[in-house]
């Protein structure tokens, strides 16, 4: 299979950077969902407002903002068709199951991914 997507991280690398294709749209959609609404300088409607639901009760209206904010984040990058979201919650964040199809690929993949209030971080399970 030809390369389709091509770019770099940093993060837990030592000397080979370049990420491909669905490692790097995975890369970059952590990376979207770790930074929070109003803080990328110049852009105050970039990132998400995920981290305000954490301590929220999981109810029936927090999970449909939950999913309405899933969805406008994956919607920033057209690499990413979303199928499904599964929303849990354990005692220090969230957790997102997201059943993802990566363009052109036709297998749907499945991304958890943990927003944890103790670390305030966001990883892949």
């Amino acid at each position: 299979m030809a390369i389709r997507f091509k770019g770099f991280s940093t993060i837990n690398k030592y000397k080979k950077f370049t990420l491909t294709d669905y490692e790097l749209v995975k890369r970059d959609l952590l990376n979207h969902f770790s930074i929070r609404e109003g803080q990328l300088p110049g852009r105050p409607d970039f990132g998400t407002k995920l981290w305000n639901f954490i301590f929220e009760p999981s109810t029936t209206d927090i999970h449909r903002q939950i999913k309405s904010e899933v969805e406008r984040i994956v919607k920033y990058d057209p690499r990413i068709n979303l199928n499904d979201i599964v929303i849990s919650t354990d005692e220090n964040g969230i957790i997102l199951e997201l059943v993802v199809t990566i363009i052109p690929n036709i297998n749907p993949q499945v991304l958890e991914l943990k927003f944890d209030e103790e670390s305030q971080t966001v990883r892949y399970l």
